[in-house]
């Protein structure tokens, strides 16, 4: 096989797998598990970000009331909860977080302005909060030390915006579905090249192995037999 022709196909293999991330494999990922409803409804939060360069919304139902998997979801944090998922990955970055088995009574306090961390240097503000319903969570921070920045100053070179809603529905007595939003902005413009390749495919395994935390933890063994 001539050295043009290998090259050429290598074009075009690259080219093929571009086009199915594209337009098969993020479409996917950004959208797993929802009904097309979901997807389109307005929610609690967006108008903080109301223009975003990125959006994800993702769903699960898990079959216990609101009032249980809300107890596991208020909890979330570093220092706190965790957040249910893959902890030795997280842990790789040294983020020190530990998935709790327990609802703790200490961690079930959460309310509006109050703010819960992602990292030691990452918090996110609780900018909604209804018990049982819902929880809206936003930050500003660097891309490249999680530190949080002031959009809003002109000195501040580049920074990411997103918030973070958690909505449950409950349709049935032991039949809740929680939907999950994402909203960002970037600053250059150009992040948003690099987070489509390398943050949003991290960020939907991480969240889709929280949902399912969630969801074992809250379809347990009654919720009065986990608390500490």
């Amino acid at each position: 096989m001539g050295k043009r022709l290998r090259l050429t196909l290598g074009v075009g293999l690259a080219g093929a797998a571009v086009a199915a991330y594209t337009l098969v494999v993020r479409p996917w990922y950004l959208r797993w598990g929802t009904q097309d409803e979901e997807v389109q409804r307005a929610m609690p939060g967006d108008e903080l970000v109301p223009q975003p360069m990125y959006e994800s919304t993702r769903a699960m139902t898990i079959y216990a009331p609101a009032s249980r998997v809300w107890q596991w979801l208020v909890q979330i944090g570093v220092g706190r909860g965790g957040f249910y998922t893959y902890d030795a990955l997280e842990n790789m970055a040294g983020l020190d977080i530990h998935n709790a088995d327990q609802i703790r009574p200490e961690w079930q306090t959460l309310q509006a302005g109050d703010s819960i961390h992602i990292s030691p240097v990452t918090p996110l503000k609780v900018e909604k909060l209804e018990a049982n319903r819902l929880l809206v969570l936003h930050t500003v921070m660097s891309p490249f030390t999680a530190e949080i920045v002031d959009a809003a100053d002109p000195a501040t070179p580049a920074y990411m915006e997103w918030t973070w809603a958690f909505v449950l529905d409950e349709i049935a007595a032991q039949m809740t579905r929680l939907v999950v939003r994402v909203r960002a902005n970037y600053k250059p413009e150009a992040l948003r090249v690099a987070a489509m390749a390398l943050v949003e495919p991290v960020h939907f395994v991480m969240e889709r192995g929280m949902l399912h935390g969630l969801k074992r933890r809250a379809e347990g063994d009654d919720a009065g037999d986990k608390r500490v």
